[in-house]
Parts: structure tokens; C-alpha cells; sequence
């Protein structure tokens, strides 16, 4: 029987999946031109729709808002009576209708065109009422709903869905929206809250992968392996930082056929490397590792002296990097 459901479970998701492909095949200049639309709106992006159209309207508004781009969700109804009092002729409209035809949301939409910039539907009717009365139609048809009935909304809602996620990607790229900016913006959420942090209280000082100058090649292996980090720090007599192996240090070592156990770590390691210090916000470091594609750094006081190490995931609060002593 269990069997039976997931057999169930998969087709549906089969389904929705060659929706969101068919959408993305037929993604064309229409996007395009709705995306520089709403990159140029010096007011908001106002999102309206009914029904699961207005719940997928009301999170893709969420989404927008809190990557960079001020957008709100009007409900087409309120709209009709007083709340178009609230757009403006630098507003962009994005109207939701699966079929284009909804009653409620047309009735309105000569107006939203009269009083904003301009007005993009996402539709799955392109012939649709809808979709005649706007400046930019994305086509959102999908070939069938996962409903067997084939009426509740499905496969359409998570494609308009994954269109609207397009968008505010895009724009994110387009207004160069950095995690110092998603910050800023959520103040309160778990991940704001850890980008505001200072190093120090997210690294790691104890059981570091450290090694002293002069060790050789095979012991500084030794403690890279052991460490579970993916590098490990060479340090002088006044635990200074020197230098950085790596495995990708190792790796290129094996490929280059130059491997050589017995040879001091000095003379394969990355001299200076890379570091961040204890007062840094975690937000300035997590940038640094994004933009170096890297995903450790070692956290030196202003005498170079080694104080700890942070992970990209202990920036992220994925749970902290486990070391071993195997």
C-alpha cells in the first residue's frame, strides 16, 4: 500500500517538474522586457492576483521586497474599492491568472494601467482578457495540474511561482544585491542576526590544524588529515601565521608528480595567505570566501598571532565543523 503513494507522490512531482521545464523552454524576450521593467521602477512592484494566484502573488512580493526590490501585494478586491489610491505613476504592476480571466482582477486592471507604469501579466492564457490588457505577457501554461481532477491548482501555481523566484534572481544580479544588503533587510531573521556577528564569536580557537615551520610535508599531512578542515595553518616559534597548505596545495603537488613527504611544508605552502581578523563582521568575511571560492579562513590578531579558524558554515549557521582526532 505505502508503496502504492509513492509511486503517487513521484508522478506528481513528475508532473509538476515538466511544467516548470515547459515554462522554461518558452521563456523568451517577454521576460526580458519584464525584468527591465521592473529594474527601472523607481516606485514599487505591486502584485495582485486571487485565490492561490494571490498566495503565490503574496510571496513572490515577499521575496522581491526583501532582495532589493520594494514591492507590496494588492488584494483585487480591495483594490476595487479605495486601495488604488495607493499606486503610483512610477509603479509597475505584476497581475496573476492562471486562466486571464478572472473577473475580479480584470475589472481593475484598466485602471492599474492608468495609474502605474506598467502592467505585466503572468498567465497561463496568452489569448486571455488578461493578458490583452497588459504591456508584458510571461507565458506560465503548463501541460497539465498534478489534480487528477485537473482543476485545483498545481503544477500552474508552483510554475508561476518558480517564474516569479526567476525574476527576483535576476534582479538581485542586475542591482548588484550583496549579503551586506540582505542584512540590512532582515534584521531579525536568523541569518541577519549571524551576519551582524563578529568573527570572534563565531570561530573556532581550539583544536586548530597547526603545524610548526620546518615540519616536514608528511607531518603537516598528518594534522591536515586529522583536522577535517581542509588546510592546515604553519606557524613560527610565537605561533605567527606563515603560510596555508591546502588539499587543493596537495592535490596539485600529486598532479604535478612533485609529492615529496620528506620536504619542509615551507617550501609548498601558500606564504601570507589570505585571513580574516577578530573584529570582522561575518557578513564582510562570508563575501571574501564567496567571491575566492573558499570556504575556510584562518583568524589572525594584529601580530599575526593565529586566534582561530571560521568555516563557511559556521557563518551560515549550517552547525559547526566537527574536528577529529583519528
Amino acid at each position: 500500500m505505502g508503496g502504492n503513494w509513492l509511486d503517487k507522490a513521484r508522478e506528481v512531482l513528475d508532473i509538476e517538474v515538466r511544467g516548470l521545464r515547459a515554462v522554461r523552454d518558452r521563456l523568451d524576450g517577454s521576460f526580458v522586457r519584464a525584468l527591465e521593467l521592473m529594474a527601472g521602477c523607481t516606485g514599487r512592484v505591486v502584485v495582485t492576483g486571487l485565490g492561490k494566484s494571490g498566495l503565490v502573488g503574496r510571496k513572490i512580493a515577499a521575496t522581491l521586497s526583501s532582495t532589493g526590490t520594494p514591492s507590496f501585494f494588492l488584494h483585487p478586491v480591495e483594490g476595487a474599492h479605495g486601495d488604488l489610491g495607493m499606486i503610483r505613476r512610477e509603479d509597475v504592476i505584476v497581475a496573476i491568472s492562471n486562466s486571464g480571466e478572472t473577473d475580479e482582477l480584470n475589472n481593475i486592471l484598466p485602471s492599474l494601467k492608468s495609474l502605474a507604469g506598467a502592467v505585466i501579466s503572468l498567465t497561463g492564457g496568452v489569448n486571455s482578457t488578461m493578458a490583452g490588457l497588459s504591456d508584458v505577457v510571461i507565458d506560465t501554461s503548463v501541460p497539465c495540474e498534478a489534480c487528477p481532477l485537473g482543476v485545483a491548482p498545481t503544477a500552474s501555481t508552483t510554475a508561476t511561482l518558480a517564474v516569479g523566484d526567476a525574476l527576483a534572481v535576476c534582479l538581485i544580479e542586475w542591482k548588484s544585491f550583496a549579503l551586506d544588503d540582505f542584512r540590512r533587510f532582515h534584521p531579525g531573521g536568523a541569518l541577519g542576526q549571524r551576519l551582524t556577528q563578529r568573527v570572534e564569536e563565531l570561530m573556532r580557537s581550539s583544536q586548530l590544524p597547526v603545524t610548526p615551520s620546518g615540519a616536514s610535508l608528511g607531518q603537516a599531512l598528518e594534522v591536515l588529515n586529522a583536522g577535517k578542515l581542509g588546510c592546515v595553518c604553519v606557524l613560527d616559534r610565537e605561533g605567527r601565521l606563515l603560510g596555508l597548505l591546502t588539499d587543493g596545495d596537495v592535490r596539485r603537488l600529486v598532479c604535478a608528480g612533485r609529492l615529496d613527504l620528506d620536504v619542509a611544508v615551507d617550501s609548498v605552502m601558500t606564504a601570507g595567505p589570505l585571513h580574516a581578523t577578530p573584529g570582522q563582521k561575518a557578513a564582510e568575511v562570508l563575501d571574501i570566501m564567496e567571491s575566492r571560492a573558499i570556504t575556510v579562513l584562518p583568524v589572525v590578531g594584529a601580530d599575526r598571532t593565529l586566534a582561530g579558524m571560521v568555516h563557511m558554515h559556521d557563518v551560515l549557521g549550517k552547525g559547526r565543523v566537527k574536528f577529529s582526532r583519528s
